[in-house]
């Protein structure tokens, strides 16, 4: 049976010229079409996209610091029934896109044996980090929901990491979308130093005008050593490696980061009133 309907290839970008290729690689040939939002890259981005073939439409847009504001425009330009909505960074495997092909023949199919009710899919999902994909830690399986019907389809915008929210119900596939988000150590660094800024502002907007002497015990104590605890000893991040103590101990201390950037953001406010 073949897939009839339209499915739509939606992958946010800005500055992606080393990455760009997985997504488009590993799920070209499965799409109807291929809808990029753009944040004006100033490298080759746009360019290698657009070698892929006239499926590939490329909308050039702001690059806002919420950039799941880019995937909701990805949505609203999309003409698909079906949504498979990657980063630039990530790709799929080919067990993966045979799971995706049953999973979108079984959604049109009149055999009542056969479960056709989702109207999306959480897939878990590998993250590579440094020399490795972590498989402990609590950062596997990572589901995402990344297949979904585009009908009711929209993000709140209201947290970097939020999934997509769709009408109806949710299943879940088995193979892993493979994220090459932190290859080295250095783009580990400037998505740290991204993710840090947003939650300081969150932090600042709940806050108002003050941190108080209980909030900065908080974040530098309290939240750090449960989450190093939690993830290195209670998931066992330790039989990830060195990468895994490394990624354990730097995702404790975000939390040093969002309280500092928070408090000088305050501050700076408070010199301009």
């Amino acid at each position: 049976m073949s897939i009839r309907m339209i499915i739509s290839l939606c992958i946010p970008t800005y500055n992606e010229e080393q990455f760009i290729h997985y997504p488009l690689d590993s799920a070209y040939d499965l799409a109807d079409e291929v809808i990029i939002i753009d944040g004006e890259s100033i490298d080759k981005t746009v360019e290698i996209a657009r070698s892929y073939g006239k499926k590939v439409k490329v909308f050039i847009v702001d690059n806002p610091k919420n950039f799941l504001i880019n995937k909701q425009r990805a949505i609203e330009k999309t003409s698909g029934e079906w949504i498979l909505q990657l980063d630039a960074d990530e790709a799929l495997s080919r067990e993966l896109k045979i799971e995706i092909k049953q999973a979108l023949i079984n959604s049109e199919s009149k055999n009542k044996t056969v479960n056709s009710k989702f109207c999306g899919y959480y897939i878990p999902r590998k993250n590579f980090f440094l020399t490795r994909f972590l498989m402990k830690g609590g950062v596997y399986p990572d589901y995402v929901l990344r297949l979904y019907k585009k009908q009711g389809a929209r993000f709140d915008l209201k947290h970097l990491h939020e999934n997509v929210k769709i009408e109806g119900e949710v299943g879940y596939l088995k193979e892993a979308i493979e994220h090459y988000a932190d290859p080295d150590f250095s783009r580990y660094l400037t998505r740290w130093n991204r993710y840090t800024s947003f939650d300081a502002q969150e932090l600042v907007r709940q806050k108002g005008e003050k941190l108080s002497f209980f909030d900065m015990v908080n974040y530098f104590v309290i939240k750090p050593k449960i989450w190093f605890l939690k993830t290195y000893f209670r998931h066992k991040g330790f039989m990830d490696g060195f990468p895994g103590f490394v990624f354990s101990l730097f995702s404790s201390i975000r939390f040093w980061a969002i309280f500092i950037k928070a408090w000088s953001m305050i501050e700076n406010n408070k010199k301009q009133m």
